[in-house]
């Protein structure tokens, strides 16, 4: 009788749970079964890891061989398992020492030739290895993005043979490294738009360093051609740099997302924007097992929604939770799954169904009946989520001349942006946009005239409870940006004139 235990790493949201590939060797007909709640691409892997190990020139033993992946409770999907389940037959069988597997954990699906293949989800188990202080044996192809993780201890072997020398001692393994992930051409990475390329639009320039200083919800609205896509396109290019541990985070939902990791770009802040004829599940995110959605692959990011009127309602109300938790669960019969949805939301759409209302070309002919429906289209609740909202005008062609001045670039207005979240983060509260209940009470206390005009606009524009909070944390963004420590009259005031827009709904 043969024994043997490999330790790998499931795949459960951004979650990798530990799970322990058993083998056992036992006499009867030759066959192989395995238990543990495996999906059908990990009951294949039999007939995989077979082809593989006969392939590397080791016996497959004409035994009974139960394959047992513990907890049992836990959905076990794809073929990363193929790799912990030959070294368990072999193990088990004594074609290798099962004690060199102590201490290590393996993933990596199997060719029939016995080449390793990369699998989604490397990232979260490399992680997740290193925090029980286990080393990684991971595919060669998923070296890069392994490597994102310095202080773990992964490896990469590009066969079964290899994995296996470098347990005895045969051959060393290299370490994921920069040094041995695949080389990024230059150029490969397209730079950020600069809001240099803005013309005019100086309050919308105005409104969209304010978002960036704060982390505050942003909608534009306006006719065709102003410019909402290019302005919505240069935020991440203000946003400071993700740190490494935001950076992670992001990485790792992309790891698992089956679209890929661009390990030359983990560490830019993430720009979503998905067409509006998207589902609710393709924004929330869905299937099963359950993958991240627009909003969590926008995460730490930026999430732009052109069109915002022509969504689907129920794809738009997705966002109304997840804008104010930063998290989003998607459950399904056999399972679910938590994934972070921290984005910063930046909305367009035309002021009424032709886009021209307001144009002083008096070109528009929508009616005020038609008006109200578009603007009905979007919930009052989705909207009070939203810090700023803009109305923007189109441009006179003077200003879209060739030789025309350009505007600060996006470094200069950069520089002022973490300016302000510096001081966001001296006082040890966060991002203002993320500012709680009691946070609100001790940075934005006003004086009796602030707070007689704050109280006066609240009458006047019918402002919700939610509403005078973010009018709140946006004054506390442009005090910030002024470098006050108080929040004065002009900062409310310019906080207050970002809810006007919402009076064309009327």
């Amino acid at each position: 009788m043969g024994l043997a235990l490999v330790h790998s790493r499931a795949r459960a949201g951004v979650a990798a749970p530990a799970v322990q590939v058993e083998v056992h060797l036992s006499g009867g007909l030759p066959s192989t079964q395995i238990v543990g709640l495996p999906a059908a691409a990990v009951r294949e892997s039999r007939d995989r890891v077979r082809a593989a190990i006969l392939c590397a020139r080791f016996e497959y033993p004409q035994r009974r061989i139960t394959i047992n992946l513990a907890p049992a409770d836990l959905p076990k999907d794809g073929g990363r398992f193929d790799l912990p389940i030959a070294l368990g037959i072999l193990a088990a069988s004594g074609q290798i020492d099962r004690d060199l597997l102590a201490g290590c954990e393996f993933l990596g699906e199997l060719g029939l030739t016995g080449e390793l293949r990369a699998v989604d989800g490397i990232l979260p188990a490399v992680l997740a290895a290193a925090r029980d202080g286990r080393r990684l044996v991971v595919p060669a192809a998923s070296a890069a993005e392994a490597a994102l993780a310095r202080q773990a201890e992964a490896y990469v072997a590009r066969t079964l043979l290899e994995a296996c020398a470098g347990l005895g001692g045969q051959a060393s393994l290299p370490r994921a490294t920069e040094a041995n992930a695949p080389e990024t051409p230059a150029g490969s990475v397209p730079p950020l738009p600069d809001l240099s390329a803005v013309r005019g639009q100086l309050q919308a320039r105005r409104a969209l360093e304010i978002a960036a200083a704060g982390g505050h919800h942003l909608l534009m609205s306006g006719p065709p051609g102003c410019g909402k896509t290019l302005l919505a396109s240069c935020l991440p290019g203000l946003l400071p740099e993700a740190s490494e541990a935001e950076a992670l985070e992001t990485a790792a939902v992309h790891s698992i997302s089956g679209q890929g990791l661009d390990p030359a770009r983990w560490r830019q802040r993430p720009l979503r924007s998905p067409h509006h004829g998207a589902s609710a599940v393709a924004l929330a995110g869905g299937g099963s097992p359950p993958r991240p959605g627009e909003i969590s692959l926008a995460h730490n990011g930026v999430l732009f929604l052109d069109e915002l009127p022509e969504w689907n309602r129920a794809a738009l109300e997705v966002l109304r939770e997840p804008l104010e938790s930063g998290r989003i669960t998607i459950s399904r019969a056999g399972r679910s799954a938590e994934f972070p949805a921290r984005f910063q939301l930046v909305a367009a759409m035309n002021p009424c169904p032709c886009g021209y209302a307001g144009d002083p070309s008096a070109r528009c002919r929508c009616t005020p009946d038609m008006v109200a429906r578009y603007w009905g289209r979007l919930s009052g609740p989705l909207l009070d989520r939203i810090d700023l909202h803009l109305a923007m005008a189109r441009l006179p062609p003077v200003q879209l001349r060739a030789d025309a001045p350009p505007g600060e670039s996006s470094a200069v207005v950069r520089q002022r942006v973490e300016a302000a979240r510096a001081r966001q983060q001296a006082r040890g509260t966060g991002l203002n946009a993320r500012l709680d209940a009691t946070a609100l009470a001790s940075c934005c206390r006003l004086a009796d005239p602030e707070q007689a005009l704050l109280e006066q606009a609240a009458e006047r524009l019918q402002l919700t409870a939610r509403s005078l909070h973010r009018v709140l944390r946006v004054a506390r963004t442009v005090a910030d940006l002024d470098g006050s420590e108080a929040i004065a009259r002009p900062h409310l005031a310019e906080a207050l004139g970002y809810r006007a827009p919402l009076l064309l709904r009327d």
